[in-house]
């Protein structure tokens, strides 16, 4: 059984603040290529599910990335806030932006295979390659382009 654990967070120049609620004090890092042209590393996210509340999303640009998923980020400062499944909604968003990150630890990697062989990360996690992922997730197929 997890706690939950209420978050909050903004962007850089605060335009963007969001409060949601975790399963638990996880997180998790994205490896696939998308996500490290997003961001220039790793995409690392807390998953909140659907429970994510927007303030200033005046501020926030979408980014329709694929056929599954779409981008978030902050229009003003251009900090990335969120990837969400459109299917069901379901957000991680990106762990710098949070408030309180005190007792959280990094529990898995996504897209392992996509890894590149510069860096590593020191924890010990559950890795999955990218099949192995969306096969946890029904009716979401990867683009095969």
């Amino acid at each position: 059984m997890t706690d939950k654990v209420d978050i909050s967070g903004k962007c850089l120049c605060g335009a963007v603040s969001f409060t949601a609620q975790t399963e638990g004090p996880h997180l998790g890092a994205c490896h696939c290529s998308m996500c490290r042209k997003w961001g220039g590393g790793p995409f690392l996210e807390v998953e909140c599910g659907t429970s994510v509340r927007f303030e200033g999303e005046e501020n926030i640009t979408v980014y329709d990335s694929s056929k599954w998923g779409e981008r978030g980020f902050c229009h003003t400062c251009g900090s990335n806030l969120f990837y969400r499944i459109k299917e069901s909604g379901s957000t991680g968003v990106a762990a710098g932006l949070i408030d309180d990150m005190s007792g959280f630890s990094m529990i898995a990697q996504v897209c392992i295979e996509e890894k590149p062989a510069y860096y590593s990360f020191a924890e010990k996690t559950r890795e999955l390659t990218c099949a192995e992922m969306f096969a946890l997730f029904e009716n979401i197929k990867p683009d095969t382009t």
